[in-house]
């Protein structure tokens, strides 16, 4: 039986000369926001057109992408991506209350002014691979073009439809009548929980709920590696703080944890974005690893996946993690 899942160690722009044309079903990723985010030189650059290429070339006719971006950076991603041929469809919104504001405040006759605002959400590009023909065709014929509506519904509300509610063109403004569902439709919208990510909303049950990764599951199949030191110094923070990194809440030293990445993202989340665009047993790729929170999330929703991971460090992580996390599957699964 072959593995359900591989990592490849190196840099994505090499490795996807390797993989083979049309393989994967989905690309699911938290790429590098190009922040310089506590000093890290693989945060220098969001990925390039070059990069939405070579996924491009990787994916089947119909495949979407969902990949997470900075809100100063994400242009440049979106654009990187539409002008390598992927066509745009949607920007998501993971909203949170917990991000500190990284500004550089000012003294004197100017106390109380800053250079920056609390962050509060992460914007996430759905886009798709052009189809060939039709969207039902595409899919009868790939798998590939749609979005999995049902799979991904909202709460536990349940949904009477009636009457006619379809156009001229077989578009709907709202559910299709003459079916009960359980859950809403799935919005753009992603949220925490908290009173700041959720004050205004109509209803916040609306909303796919997803909290950020907590301490116990960042480090969670990590249990008896040795401690890496994470720095949270000044230093590490001058890029995105300034040259000064006046006002950075995390001025406290190294710390040593088990996780040494610094932006997990929650498995819950990239659960519900995995299950949103890949079909039933697909493969999904992600291209910037990192510490494995993607591949885990795929073998939980029982897709392959194949990741690419330039940091031995973070490569080892995410070995360890998915291994330590679904100890019955395929153990095979590394390059």
């Amino acid at each position: 039986m072959p593995s359900s899942w591989k990592i490849h160690e190196g840099d994505s722009l090499e490795i996807l000369r390797e993989l083979p044309e049309q393989s994967v079903d989905s690309i699911v990723t938290d790429p590098p926001y190009g922040l310089g985010f506590m000093g890290k030189a693989w945060d220098s650059l969001p990925p390039g057109e070059e990069i939405g290429k070579r996924l491009l070339r990787v994916a089947k006719p119909g495949a979407h992408i969902v990949a997470f971006g900075g809100t100063r950076t994400y242009h440049r991603l979106a654009c990187a991506l539409e002008d390598a041929g992927w066509e745009i469809r949607d920007c998501l919104m993971w909203l949170y209350g917990s991000g500190f504001p990284k500004s550089h405040n000012l003294d004197g006759d100017w106390d109380g002014w800053g250079t920056a605002l609390k962050p509060a959400c992460e914007p996430i590009v759905l886009a798709r691979k052009p189809l060939l023909g039709t969207v039902a065709g595409n899919v009868a014929e790939h798998g590939t073009g749609a979005l999995n509506v049902d799979g991904c519904r909202v709460g536990d509300e349940r949904i009477e439809q009636h009457g006619r509610t379809g156009d001229a063109f077989g578009f709907t403004s709202q559910e299709a009548p003459g079916r009960n569902w359980t859950g809403r439709w799935p919005a753009n919208v992603i949220h925490d929980g908290s009173p700041e990510a959720t004050r205004g909303m109509a209803s916040a049950e609306r909303y796919f709920y997803c909290a950020k990764a907590s301490s116990a599951e960042r480090n969670a199949g990590l249990e008896g590696m040795d401690r890496r030191q994470r720095d949270f110094s000044r230093h590490a923070g001058q890029a995105a703080m300034g040259p000064d990194g006046a006002g950075n809440p995390y001025n406290r030293g190294a710390a040593e944890v088990l996780n040494s990445h610094p932006t997990v993202k929650p498995l819950a989340l990239m659960q519900w974005l995995c299950r949103l665009i890949t079909p039933p047993g697909g493969t999904i790729l992600d291209p910037f690893l990192g510490s494995g929170t993607t591949l885990a999330a795929a073998l939980r929703e029982d897709f392959r996946c194949v990741g690419i991971e330039r940091e031995a460090e973070y490569a080892a992580l995410a070995r360890r993690r998915v291994e330590e996390d679904a100890p019955l599957f395929n153990r095979g699964g590394h390059a």
